[in-house]
Order: C-alpha cells, then sequence, then structure tokens
C-alpha cells in the first residue's frame, strides 16, 4: 500500500490515494499505521476516494480506529495533494466529507500549494453548560462543526490539566458520540490560543474544526472579533466569521513530509496491542 505522509501545523495524518489503492480494513489499518513506536506514526489515516458529488471525498479514521467526521487540517492537506498530484486541475475544489461537501480555495505559487482556505460550514453554538467532575465544576460551550466540540475558557491554558479534563469530558454520557475538547485563552480582541484534546487521538498540535468551533463560541460571546487568529501548539491559523447562518473559513498551510510504501503483512497489530 503506498502512502503519503502529511500535516497541517503538526497535525499528521497517513494519506492514501484511493483512486489508486485499496484498503480493506481501514479502520484497523488506521490504528496499525498511526502507533508511533510500531507503525508509520500519525493522528489517524485519511483516504482521498472519488466522488460522484464533488471533485474527491475524504475519508477520515482516528489513531483508535474509529470513524472521524471532519478534519479541517486534514482537508487543506487533501486539497494540497489532489492538486500538486494533478488528480483536480482548478484551484478552487469541492471535497465531500462525512459532515457535507467543503469548498477549498488553492493558493498556488510556482505550481506549489502555499495556503488553503476552506470554508468549514456554519457553525452551531449552543448555551453554556456545566458538568461535575469530582469536586470542580467545568462550564463549556458546545459548538458543532460537522462534529462536536466542548469549548472551555481559562486564564491560561498552559496550567490546564488536559489529559485528565479532556478524556473525562471525551467519554462524558452528555457526548453520545464522544467530543473534542478546547481549552480556550481569549489573548486580545483578534488572537486566542488554545490547546486541543482530540475525539479519539487525544492532545494534539492542532486542529481545525477546533480552532473554528473555539473561535466560534468566542465571537458568539463578544470576546474576539469577526477575524481572529488561532494560535495552537503546532502554529497559526487564521479564521473569519460573518455571523450566524453563514460558514467560517479557516486559512492556514498543508505539507507533505514523505511518502513510502508498506506491504500487506506489515498491517498486523503487535501483540501488546491487541
Amino acid at each position: 500500500m503506498r502512502f503519503t505522509k502529511m500535516q497541517g501545523l503538526g497535525n499528521d495524518y497517513v494519506y492514501v490515494n484511493c483512486f489508486e489503492e485499496k484498503v480493506e480494513s481501514p479502520s484497523l489499518t488506521a490504528k496499525i499505521i498511526s502507533d508511533r513506536h510500531y507503525g508509520i506514526g500519525a493522528d489517524g489515516l485519511i483516504l482521498i476516494c472519488p466522488s460522484g458529488k464533488a471533485d474527491c471525498r475524504m475519508e477520515m479514521y482516528n489513531a483508535d480506529g474509529s470513524r472521524g467526521a471532519m478534519c479541517g487540517n486534514g482537508i487543506r492537506c487533501v486539497g494540497k495533494y489532489v492538486y500538486e498530484h494533478g488528480m483536480v486541475k482548478k484551484s478552487r475544489m469541492r471535497i465531500e466529507t462525512d459532515s457535507g461537501i467543503r469548498t477549498l480555495s488553492c493558493r498556488v505559487r510556482d505550481g506549489r500549494v502555499r495556503l488553503v482556505d476552506v470554508e468549514m460550514g456554519i457553525p452551531a453554538v449552543g448555551k453554556r453548560e456545566s458538568l461535575s467532575m469530582g469536586d470542580e465544576i467545568l462550564s463549556f460551550t458546545p459548538v458543532y462543526m460537522g462534529n462536536p466540540h466542548a469549548i472551555l475558557f481559562c486564564e491560561d491554558v498552559s496550567s490546564v490539566r488536559i489529559e485528565e479534563t479532556g478524556a473525562f469530558l471525551e467519554r462524558h454520557e452528555r457526548f453520545p458520540d464522544r467530543t473534542n475538547v478546547e481549552f480556550v485563552q481569549v489573548l486580545d480582541d483578534s488572537s486566542i490560543r488554545l490547546r486541543v484534546w482530540e475525539r479519539g487521538a487525544g492532545e494534539t498540535l492542532a486542529c481545525g474544526t477546533g480552532a473554528c468551533a473555539a473561535c466560534a463560541a468566542a465571537m458568539a460571546a463578544g470576546a474576539v472579533k469577526r477575524r481572529a487568529a488561532a494560535h495552537l501548539p503546532g502554529g497559526r491559523l487564521e479564521i473569519s466569521w460573518r455571523g450566524p447562518g453563514t460558514p467560517m473559513v479557516m486559512t492556514g498551510p498543508a505539507e507533505e513530509v514523505f511518502w513510502g510504501e508498506i506491504m500487506p503483512e506489515d498491517l498486523t497489530l503487535p501483540d501488546s496491542c491487541g
């Protein structure tokens, strides 16, 4: 199976061109190749497939093998891949995902995609809620960006107990399909800093839908303007939103890291992984 490793702000996935390759068990394959000790090492697996509705279709699997609906960093990489490999000849394209069709505009210089603008869909920002975690009350804003997010505002994201709180909220019964969790620090009226606990992957360096969800919650609360920078451990994304009922637009980079081939007999889990 030929593959390409790509990353957007350090949010890395293994990409397989399913116009040419066939992946028999994508959930199991995602678990095997995502392992950073025994596999290729990634936050998950993304399949680039034919589509009857758009220029191509993106299928996403998290590192634990669960199916993901949408990945903002991942879809930018898909756009870069299909453009630079000549699969889509135009810089503006439509990509089908499990949460709907997204429109991308690739910013191209010297034949290479440098940045990608993605229409991320219309955010659904809910009312603030609270849950108890032991003696602590967790207040969060639920946001739906084609996938679920719980946004927690804090004074300093560097001091949050992300593994404890993120894992607790991800699997809380309030979220029957599990949720992504974002810890957000408002820096000023045009920028935020956040850390992300991704459903099925744990803490990651960046999350495009998470950055959009965090900005949507902050914008809806009047904490930041309609155009803001989201600073993540892996880098910076630009997010803009005209307001309720309109789609958010995310702008960020996409990079190819390396490519290779893995043999079918190597697609097995080590005994310790079960």
